[in-house]
């Protein structure tokens, strides 16, 4: 507890500064983070990732956890058609790799169809396989390609846990604007089977000789939803980092047209400026 508590507080209080200016007063962006499910510590990375992204803007995130580890966890918020009303923006954090049932895929996913943002994190990628291919390129508009179509990228496994050297390729790009390239502890490379025409990569990853895609954004459906992902964040210490923290309250703030072209948040959604390294 005393080593979770110093990396919160860590990742939260010394390394951010209050913005000079005062923020007009505007209503926070609401963000659901749906979070649990097998292989992580899920029930200490709820509290760093809401924490986190709060002190770094104005965002008011609420929490659906799951405490079940199974690749098949469920998650109460999700039983209603109506799921996602109220919100601005959908935290996808969940391991749920053997929930295959059509329905409950699209019930999932029909509030992004309608344009409310999304950003998904690490296992999430690796959810809601309704097809027994998914290590094979998947047609999009099918079945079995729900998924992959709303995150704009299929992937399908990772390798050994070993440091990942992070860079960041698109320089246009609001959320990266004033980063630097750096260097993970021991974390998982998830591999790329298929780019979607719809996303654009804005990290990519390394660890010896393998390179794939590790942070893309995403247009999804006919209303061109704004999704932003990131396979980074298996270990607490990746979690708790600023920068990570940073990247990930970037990527929801464009998710939500929040930011502007130089990376800063629009007025009132930045009432904490977190201190780039």
């Amino acid at each position: 507890m005393k080593k979770t508590t110093s990396l919160l507080i860590s990742a939260i209080a010394t390394t951010i500064t209050f913005s000079a200016a005062a923020e007009p007063a505007v209503k926070p962006l609401k963000a659901l983070l749906v979070i649990g499910g097998c292989c992580h510590d899920y029930a200490t990375q709820k509290d760093i990732l809401e924490a986190g992204i709060e002190a770094r803007a104005n965002i008011q995130v609420d929490v659906c956890y799951s405490a079940d580890k199974t690749t098949k966890a469920t998650f109460t918020c999700y039983e209603k058609d109506s799921w996602a009303e109220g919100y601005d923006v959908v935290i996808h954090d969940e391991c749920s790799a053997d929930i295959k049932d059509l329905a409950v895929v699209n019930r999932i996913l029909e509030p992004h169809r309608k344009g409310v943002a999304g950003v998904n994190l690490h296992c999430a990628m690796h959810c809601y396989r309704t097809s027994a291919d998914f290590g094979k390129p998947l047609e999009s508009g099918t079945d079995g390609s729900l998924w992959f179509d709303y995150l704009g990228l299929q992937s399908s496994g990772h390798g050994k846990q070993l440091p990942i050297d992070v860079s960041y390729v698109d320089p246009g790009s609001p959320i990266t604007q004033g980063f630097a390239n750096w260097t993970t502890i021991q974390e998982e490379l998830y591999n790329n089977i298929r780019i979607h025409d719809s996303a654009k990569a804005v990290a990519r990853g390394k660890q010896g000789s393998t390179e794939t895609v590790i942070a893309w954004t995403n247009e999804y459906g006919e209303k061109k939803t704004r999704v932003f992902s990131t396979t980074l964040g298996h270990n607490n210490e990746t979690v708790s980092d600023a920068r990570y923290l940073d990247f990930v309250t970037r990527g929801l703030l464009w998710a939500c047209d929040k930011l502007d072209k130089g990376g800063k948040p629009l007025a009132g959604y930045g009432r904490i400026a977190a201190a780039v390294k």
